[in-house]
């Protein structure tokens, strides 16, 4: 009998008894067979072991194999519960997030904020649209480091109000010294929705999905 652990299957069921499905037998029936031919062997002749107990270890590794993959996919799927239950209590929270996308709503001004990793003498935020053309630009004068934001009006550039949908946000600065550097865009606003159905609970912000990876900062009630 030759046991390949390539050929295991996974089994919601113990080490044992997903074993003895994939191989007929698990180790301890191995381990009555063997007794039974030490017991019935022929005394002038005795058998060889060796290759026997070679066998019975190698399906006692593949049966520890079942177990590990069992106990993993238990920790798994409670880690993934923990997860779901703690993005259920983003809801009605205001976040801050990774991320450079900001979801224009008819009749909403939505909130665009960013990160500076050192003050600015000038930053510039430029809005795109879904085909990457800037459609509203924003300037600034001298900005503190940190999180930064303003409201946008649903604009662009001539004052004409954009159709709604899904923008993209990039920032950059110049410092005291002249030099040029890129702010970092966030996402703010309140988590009015959450989603379970892929491997990374995704929170629901102004209609811009955010995984619950990318949350920075969290307020309550607000």
């Amino acid at each position: 009998m030759t046991v390949n652990a390539a050929t295991a299957v996974t089994d919601s069921a113990s080490g044992a008894a997903a074993m003895k499905k994939a191989t007929g037998m698990n180790k301890d029936d191995f381990l009555k067979l063997f007794i039974t031919q030490m017991k019935n062997q022929d005394p002038l002749s005795p058998m060889d072991s060796t290759a026997f107990l070679g066998q019975l270890a190698q399906l006692t590794q593949v049966e520890q194999a079942y177990n590990t993959n069992s106990n993993l996919q238990n920790l798994i799927a409670a880690q993934n519960g923990s997860n779901n239950l703690n993005a259920v209590s983003f809801l009605g929270t205001t976040i801050l997030a990774q991320g450079n996308q900001v979801n224009l709503a008819a009749g909403q001004q939505p909130t665009i904020a960013y990160n500076l990793a050192s003050g600015a003498q000038k930053v510039l935020v430029e809005i795109r649209d879904s085909a990457g053309a800037v459609v509203k630009s924003v300037a600034s004068g001298s900005t503190s480091s940190g999180d930064n934001s303003f409201v946008w009006d649903g604009k662009n550039d001539k004052g004409e109000a954009l159709v709604a949908g899904v923008y993209s946000v990039s920032v950059s600065a110049i410092d005291a010294k002249g030099q040029q550097f890129s702010g970092t865009p966030l996402i703010q606003g309140r988590v009015d929705g959450v989603s379970l159905d892929s491997t990374t609970p995704l929170l629901t912000v102004g209609g811009v999905s955010v995984p619950l990876s990318s949350v920075l900062n969290v307020k309550k009630g607000a």
